[in-house]
C-alpha cells in the first residue's frame, strides 16, 4: 500500500499541471502576467543598481547576456541537457546585494508526447521547473516554481505563490540561451537563468 501511494506521488510530483502548448495568460496569475508586462522596468531598475554598486566591469565581462534587447529569432531549445548558472541583478529592498553571480549548474530541456517544452534546473539549492509556452518569433514565456533544499521535489506552478516564477525565455547565441525573470518573489530585481551547451 505504502509502495503504490509512493509511486502515485511520484507521477503526480513529475507531471506539469498545466500545457504549455496555449496561450500563457490563460495559466498565468495575475500578479505574473503583471511583472512580465513590467519587464523593461526590471531590467532598467537592475542594471541600474548593479552598476550604481561598482559591478560595471563585471556586467560587461557577461556582455549579450546582461543586454536586454539581445533576443534573436527562433527561441526554441533543443531537448536535451544543458549547463546553467544564475545571475541576479538589483535588490528588492535596496539592503540586499545588487550583484550574484553564482557557479555552473545542471539543467534540461524535455519535449513532452504532446509537444510541451519544459525546462528544469536539475542540480543546486534552487531549481526552477516549468512550461515554456510560444509567445513570439524572439521568446517564449515561463511559468513555473522553484524547489529549495536537497530534500524537496519538483515544485509546481500555482500551488504556492511564494514559490511561482515567471519570466522571459530568449535565445541570444548558438546553443545558448536565457531565462529573465522579472520582480522575483525574493532577492533581486531581475534573476537570469543562463543555458548553453
Amino acid at each position: 500500500m505504502r509502495a503504490a501511494a509512493a509511486i502515485a506521488l511520484s507521477l503526480v510530483v513529475a507531471t506539469p499541471v498545466l500545457a504549455a502548448s496555449g496561450d500563457w495568460r490563460r495559466d498565468a496569475t495575475r500578479e505574473d502576467i503583471n511583472r512580465i508586462e513590467r519587464l523593461n522596468s526590471a531590467w532598467e531598475g537592475a542594471l541600474s543598481e548593479a552598476r550604481r554598486s561598482g559591478h560595471a566591469r563585471e556586467l560587461r565581462a557577461l556582455g549579450v547576456l546582461v543586454e536586454p534587447r539581445a533576443a534573436l529569432p527562433r527561441p526554441q531549445p533543443t531537448p536535451g541537457n544543458y549547463q546553467c548558472r544564475t545571475i541576479k541583478l538589483g535588490s528588492q529592498d535596496g539592503r540586499g546585494l545588487p550583484y550574484v553571480a553564482y557557479g555552473w549548474f545542471r539543467c534540461r530541456v524535455q519535449l513532452t508526447p504532446g509537444g510541451d517544452l519544459l525546462l528544469e534546473k536539475t542540480s543546486g539549492s534552487q531549481r526552477q521547473a516549468g512550461n515554456l509556452y510560444p509567445d513570439s518569433d524572439r521568446r517564449l514565456v515561463f511559468l513555473g516554481a522553484v524547489a529549495w533544499g536537497d530534500r524537496e521535489g519538483r515544485a509546481t506552478y500555482r500551488r504556492d505563490p511564494q514559490r511561482d516564477q515567471a519570466g522571459v525565455f530568449e535565445r541570444i547565441g548558438p546553443n545558448r540561451y536565457r531565462l529573465v525573470m522579472p520582480w522575483p518573489q525574493q532577492e533581486s530585481k531581475l534573476d537570469i537563468l543562463e543555458l548553453k551547451r
